[in-house]
Order: C-alpha cells, then sequence, then structure tokens
C-alpha cells in the first residue's frame, strides 16, 4: 500500500490548489444562505428595496465565485487522477513483464489483467471523488454547524440527535460492503479467466460441440457476480433513503420550532430559512462521508491487489556486476549437475542434469510426454532458475548475464507459436527491427514460409489477425521460425517447434537449418524420431533423469528406453534401414 504514495507526491501542489479551491467554494455555500435571511427578512419587513438589491448582487457575485471553484475543481481533480492512473497502469505493466515464469504461476493472466484494467480504474475513480468532496466534506459540516449554532443555538439539539444515526448507518454500511468487495474483485477475476478461455478456445468448445457445458460455466461466473453485485446496490440504495428521511425530519423540526421561535419573536424569518440552509448543509457533508465510505472498501481492495503486484519481487533478477560472455566459447552450452523444482513442489522435475551442447552441433532432447524436455530448456534464457546446479553459456552462468544480454543471444522458438496482431512483417520484424528485406526474404526460404509471396496476395504486407487465427498451425509455427531465423542468434532453441509440420516440410526446414546456420548452438526438443534422427547428439529423458546420451545409432544399441520410444513410431526395419 505504502508505494502507492508515491503516485501522489508529484502532485502536491495540485492537492494544495484543490484545498484551497474547495475551501473557496464551501465558504461561498455558507455564504449563501446569510444573505438569503437579509433578503428574505428586509422583503417581509418591506424595508430599503436597495438592501434586498445590494445582497442580491452579493449572492450573484458569490454564485459565480463558487461556479468557478467548483469547474476548476472538477478540471484539476480529473486531469490528476487520470495522470495518476496511467503512471500506475504503466508501473504495473512493466512490473509484469519483469516477472519470471514462477510469478505468472502464481498470478493468473486474468487477474493480472482485472487489476492492470479494473483495480486501477476503481483507484481512478475514487482519487477524483475524495480529492473533489473529501476535503469538502468535513468543512461544511463544522462550517455548518459552526454558523447554524451561531444562528440559533437553542436548535442545535437537533444536531445532536440526527448525527449519531448517520454514524451508525456509516458503520454498518462499512461492516457489511468490506468483505463483499473484496469477494468481489475475485468473482471479476474468475468471470475474465472463464471468458478469456472460451473465447480462446472457441475451436476446440465447436469442435467437441460443448457450447451448452461452457455456456453454463460462464452462466455459473456470471451469476456470482451478479448476486454479488446486487447485494452490493442493495445496501447502497439504503443510504439515499435513510439519509433523506433524517434530511428531512431535520427540515420539519426545524420549520415547526422556528415557527413557534418567531411567534414569540426569538427568530427571525429569514433566520428559519438560514438555519434550514446550513442543516442542509451539513448533512449533506455527511452524505458525501456516507458515499465515500462506501467507495473506500472497494477501493482499498483494489489498491491491496494493485500493490501486491508492484511489492511482488520477481525471482530472476539481473545481478550486480554483470559478466560478459567468453568469445572464445563463443555458442557453447553446459548443465552442471542442474536440478530444478517448482515452488512448494515436493519432488524435482529434474534431477541431476549434465551435457555439453557445443557450437556448430545440433543437440536434440526427446523423451515421453511430461518428463521435463521444456523445463529443462527454459532454464537456459531464465524463464526459470535452476534449483542446484548451474548452466553456463560461453563459459559464464546464465544468472551473471544481463537478462537482455542473455536473451540477445537466443533465438527461441516455443511450442506454441504466437504471433501479434498486424502485418507479417510487423511480427517477424519483432525478432530484428533493423532486418533488410534480404533478412526477411532468406529466413522466410529457410522456415519454408514461401506460402507468403505465393499464397498470400499482400505478401508480407499481409495482415495477422489477434493471436494469428487467419493463419494455420503450421504457417504460423514457420512463421516463428523465420521471426527467431531473423534475430540471427548465437544459439537456437526449438522447443517441438516442427510438430504441426509435414514430413516433407520437416525434412526441408531441417536441411536448411544445418546449411544455413551451421555456426550456431541448435537445440531441439522433438516428439518424433524423424526430426532429430540427424542431430550431432540426442539427449534420452525419462522422469526428469537423463537416461542417456548420444548419436542415433548409438542410443539404439545402448539405450533402452529410447528404443521403445523408437519402436512406438518406426518399425524394426525401418531402423536397420537409418542405420
Amino acid at each position: 500500500m505504502r508505494k502507492l504514495s508515491k503516485y501522489y507526491k508529484p502532485y502536491i501542489l495540485h492537492i494544495l490548489a484543490l484545498i484551497f479551491l474547495v475551501g473557496v467554494q464551501v465558504l461561498a455555500d455558507l455564504t449563501l444562505p446569510t444573505y438569503m435571511a437579509k433578503i428574505v427578512d428586509d422583503g417581509v419587513m418591506e424595508q430599503n428595496i436597495n438592501n434586498v438589491l445590494i445582497n442580491g448582487a452579493l449572492m450573484l457575485g458569490v454564485t459565480i465565485i463558487g461556479v468557478l471553484a467548483v469547474i476548476l475543481i472538477s478540471l484539476i481533480s480529473s486531469r490528476m487522477s487520470a495522470s495518476i492512473s496511467k503512471n500506475m497502469r504503466t508501473d504495473v505493466f512493466s512490473k509484469v513483464e519483469s516477472f519470471s515464469l514462477s510469478e505468472f504461476d502464481k498470478f493468473s493472466t486474468a487477474s493480472l489483467i482485472t487489476r492492470s484494467t479494473n483495480d486501477i480504474q476503481h483507484v481512478q475513480m475514487f482519487t477524483m471523488i475524495f480529492f473533489r468532496f473529501i476535503i469538502s466534506a468535513p468543512i461544511m459540516v463544522v462550517g455548518g454547524l459552526y454558523k447554524a449554532i451561531n444562528t440559533n443555538i437553542k436548535l442545535s439539539w437537533i444536531f445532536v440527535a440526527a448525527i449519531p444515526l448517520v454514524f451508525i448507518i456509516i458503520l454498518v454500511i462499512m461492516i457489511k460492503l468490506m468483505p463483499t468487495f473484496i469477494n468481489l474483485q475475485k468473482l471479476l477475476d474468475k468471470l475474465n479467466l472463464v471468458s478469456r478461455e472460451q473465447l480462446t478456445g472457441i475451436r476446440v468448445i465447436r469442435a467437441l460441440n460443448t457450447q451448452d457445458h461452457e455456456l453454463q460455466r460462464f452462466e455459473k461466473a456470471n451469476r456470482n457476480l451478479t448476486d454479488r453485485n446486487i447485494f452490493v446496490n442493495r445496501v447502497m440504495a439504503v443510504m439515499n433513503p435513510a439519509m433523506q428521511l433524517i434530511m428531512n425530519f431535520m427540515t420539519v423540526v426545524i420549520i415547526w420550532l422556528g415557527a413557534k421561535m418567531v411567534e414569540t419573536g426569538e427568530l427571525k424569518i429569514g433566520d428559519i430559512s438560514a438555519y434550514t440552509q446550513f442543516a442542509m448543509i451539513v448533512m449533506f457533508g455527511f452524505m458525501i462521508f456516507t458515499f465515500i465510505f462506501i467507495m473506500i472498501p472497494r477501493a482499498i481492495v483494489s489498491a491491496r491487489r494493485i500493490s501486491e503486484v508492484l511489492d511482488e519481487a520477481p525471482t530472476i533478477v539481473d545481478p550486480e556486476d554483470p559478466v560478459e560472455s567468453n568469445s572464445a566459447v563463443d555458442g557453447d552450452i553446459i548443465f552442471s549437475d542442474v536440478s530444478f523444482s517448482y515452488n512448494d513442489a515436493d519432488e524435482s522435475v529434474l534431477s541431476n542434469i549434465s551435457f555439453r551442447a557445443k557450437k556448430g552441433e545440433t543437440t536434440a532432447i526427446i523423451g515421453s510426454t511430461g518428463c521435463g524436455k521444456s523445463t529443462l530448456i527454459n532454464l537456459i534464457p531464465r524463464f526459470y532458475d535452476v534449483t542446484k546446479g548451474e548452466v553456463l553459456i560461453d563459459g559464464v552462468n546464465v544468472k551473471d548475464y544481463t537478462q537482455k544480454e542473455l536473451r540477445e543471444k537466443i533465438g527461441y522458438v516455443p511450442q506454441r507459436g504466437v504471433l501479434f496482431s498486424g502485418t507479417i512483417e510487423s511480427n517477424l520484424r519483432v525478432g530484428n527491427e533493423n532486418a533488410s528485406e534480404e533478412d526477411i526474404k532468406e529466413a522466410l526460404e529457410i522456415a519454408q514460409a514461401d506460402f507468403v509471396y505465393t499464397e498470400m496476395k499482400d505478401g508480407i504486407n499481409t495482415e495477422i489477425a489477434q493471436g494469428g487465427q487467419n493463419v494455420s498451425g503450421g504457417q504460423k509455427q514457420r512463421l516463428s521460425i523465420a521471426r527467431a531465423l531473423i534475430k540471427k542468434p548465437d544459439i537456437y532453441i526449438f522447443d517441438d517447434s516442427f510438430s504441426a509440420l509435414d514430413f516433407k516440410t520437416d525434412s526441408m526446414l531441417r536441411k536448411a537449418l544445418s546449411e544455413k546456420i551451421k555456426d550456431a548452438t541448435i537445440i531441439i526438443v522433438a516428439q518424433r524420431i524423424n526430426t532429430i534422427v540427424d542431430a550431432h547428439q540426442i539427449i534420452v529423458l525419462d522422469e526428469g533423469k537423463i537416461m542417456g546420451i548420444g548419436t542415433h545409432e548409438e542410443l539404439l544399441k545402448e539405450c533402452e528406453t529410447y528404443r521403445e520410444i523408437a519402436l512406438s513410431q518406426l518399425s524394426e526395419e525401418e531402423l536397420n534401414e537409418r542405420k
């Protein structure tokens, strides 16, 4: 929570200006009933009409000053709250970008989106209303009470009876709504999660014909959120009638008692009018307090959720004294007795992994589903950090590089190709914004992505829909590979990136890679034997442990696990032919 205070410090002058303008506005409001009382008294008593005109002119002037103050208050508070929320949103997004995959495991994507949008919107709204009204409320209450008591002290017992009732209403609303607002934001996270899953997986949902089931899931999340909102609105709906009842009761009592006091000569008719206005000002101040206190619980919940993101310390950070790479062993990767386990996990995902991937060679990783292949390669660009041992690149521990320098060395193609909205060219330039047209053409040629020129009318200027929905899985993978090739890094990591390609395209792509980027270190994670059969070394994983390292021929002879995988995909005759 303390971290949020830094967003308000640059606006101290704005806050002081608001306090001054609010003071002017409230003083104008408190002055108007006095002039009104004089006008009423002068008019009733048929005194000098000039006094009526003078007081009327003064009322008009005070009103104009009050209106100008209100306009300036609205302008300053709106601009200030919008600027604060913009800075807050920028910092939250920057912090999220610094998160490792461990932090993303802790905060769901849907929750992070809600915190970056809805929660910050609540804080922005509260900031605007707070500085517009909460400053004026105490001045209105204190000033109104002072003016009312100064007008007639005998009627002041009315406030003694009314104010405790107002405090009871505020207290009840606070007690009722605070836990509800906490639950409300969690339910909004859940609704966003369900919506995001359904929109992302719409093709699977339609293919499996599970629209009714997904609609029920959405309806359940939507109903839970709606029920909470209805409860909040019902509690809030009690406030206005209750406050209006108290205000109207006070008005009736003031007029009734005031009329008797006018009859006895203790009070003037204008004083009744003024006293009624002062009472309304006091009660309006309390209504503002009530309204603010209704917003406070939700704003506090939202502020806490934002602070949780800002206060979260990334587990992967840059070293204080980063080390430069050793060009003598440029591109070599060494795993030295590496083990890894997820946070709070009882067992290790990887255990005692040791191998060397040499520059100019292809290292393949194969194994059963869930054996830790993707986790292993995620340790190279530091998406996760090792629990034990070390990963070296160019003879330097990856933890001793800055993340920017480390990832600059790596061209990473994930298992699931990701494209961004824009054109094919803008997607490819994500790998290297300064790439020439020749670089783009060469990368597309190596990635077997000639369809960009042969099948697409606009070529590299073809628009890509959000998430790459207008291209096939194989096309998306090939464009992702081309994007990594344009970067021209020292190390290429392909995380099962050929799975959506047919055997012919797969073979042509691997051949092109071996010819065009033969000086780089290549690591391929694959499920198909055909994809890795020509690798310089193959690492066989099973339950997070290395079961064998060698070439295809060596592993067929020496590693039973590899032989079982090979025989599950190829016949004995096909294996013998490959020998």
